[in-house]
């Protein structure tokens, strides 16, 4: 992963972690990082947030996260 320094004012670490959120939300939206890259920015894992892309409007379902929902539905199912 490449590491880039965006200077923001001062701010809490809550809100931090918040900008971290929305940035890999927009990065995903525009198609720029799959939903498990967005994930990993933000280290989390896809399915907590896939629920962080509902606060930011940002539509979930992809081409990408159909084939996540398959591989997940046959891994529960088999």
């Amino acid at each position: 992963m490449t590491t880039m320094t965006i200077q923001v004012p001062d701010a809490p670490e809550k809100e931090h972690d918040e900008i971290t959120r929305l940035i890999a939300a927009k990065l995903y939206e525009a198609g720029k990082l799959t939903l498990r890259q967005a994930a990993g920015m933000c280290q989390m894992r896809k399915w907590d947030f896939a629920e962080i892309l509902i606060k930011y409007n940002v539509h979930y379902l992809d081409e990408s996260a159909a084939e996540d929902l398959e591989t997940f539905r046959h891994a529960h199912t088999g």
